[in-house]
């Protein structure tokens, strides 16, 4: 089965074909302006040549669905929901999250903790299996402080994503390690794909939304009348 992996949420770019579970091609590239808008679509493109295939041959498309940017979710949701209603193939939905703890797995971690930069001293966050790659704790956005993730002292754990950096500085567990060059990637969403579609978990294309976890927050515009 040929997928197309697509993954908008953060700074990087990401996209990936695999034929089941073989990777075929990748094409991503992180950039502090996100720039989905710009390149998403060029990226299919690449994918495509590089597999070797035309879009005709995308039998499904995976998408990171969130948490993470507003901006960079609602492009790659756009973009996959227009091609699974062009190409008439199901949609799947993998939490970003997930990709983030994949080359993680199997490291002899007691725990792996994505953490996503949501802005100030907030994150979006979970907790995960080490071994397994099991959900310990739901996905949350949470506002750090020295008494976060107390819980972990005693354990091995990699906190990963760009928010480890100011979770490295706050947080009182000088054992742990922390990686902040760590981005969700489509090339990882290609174990838990499989497995939802083996388990027929496909979304419902018209009523799909990304997993914002928060509302937007733009800047209101005056009305004339507040002015005056």
């Amino acid at each position: 089965m040929k997928i197309l992996y697509l993954e908008t949420s953060s700074k990087n770019c990401s996209v990936a074909i695999s034929d089941d579970e073989k990777l075929l091609c990748l094409c991503e590239e992180v950039s502090e302006n996100y720039k989905q808008s710009e390149s998403l679509h060029t990226f299919v493109e690449w994918a495509l040549e590089g597999a070797g295939l035309t879009m005709k041959d995308i039998e499904a498309v995976s998408l990171g669905k969130g948490p993470g940017s507003y901006t960079g979710l609602r492009i790659g949701a756009a973009s996959a929901k227009g091609f699974c209603y062009g190409l008439k193939v199901p949609l799947i939905a993998v939490n970003s999250l997930e990709s983030m703890i994949e080359p993680f797995l199997g490291k002899k971690y007691d725990y792996i903790v994505p953490l996503i930069d949501a802005r100030r001293m907030e994150v979006y966050t979970a907790l995960y299996d080490g071994e397994t790659g099991k959900e310990l704790s739901p996905t949350e956005a949470k506002i750090l402080d020295e008494t976060s993730f107390g819980e972990l002292k005693d354990k091995k754990v990699v906190f990963v994503g760009d928010g480890a950096k100011k979770a490295k500085e706050i947080l009182n567990l000088p054992d742990a390690e922390f990686k902040d060059d760590v981005y969700p990637s489509a090339q990882y969403l290609i174990k838990r794909t499989i497995e939802k579609i083996d388990q027929k978990e496909v979304e419902d294309i018209a009523y799909f939304e990304p997993f914002y976890l928060k509302d937007f927050h733009g800047v209101k515009k005056k009305k004339s009348s507040d002015s005056i």
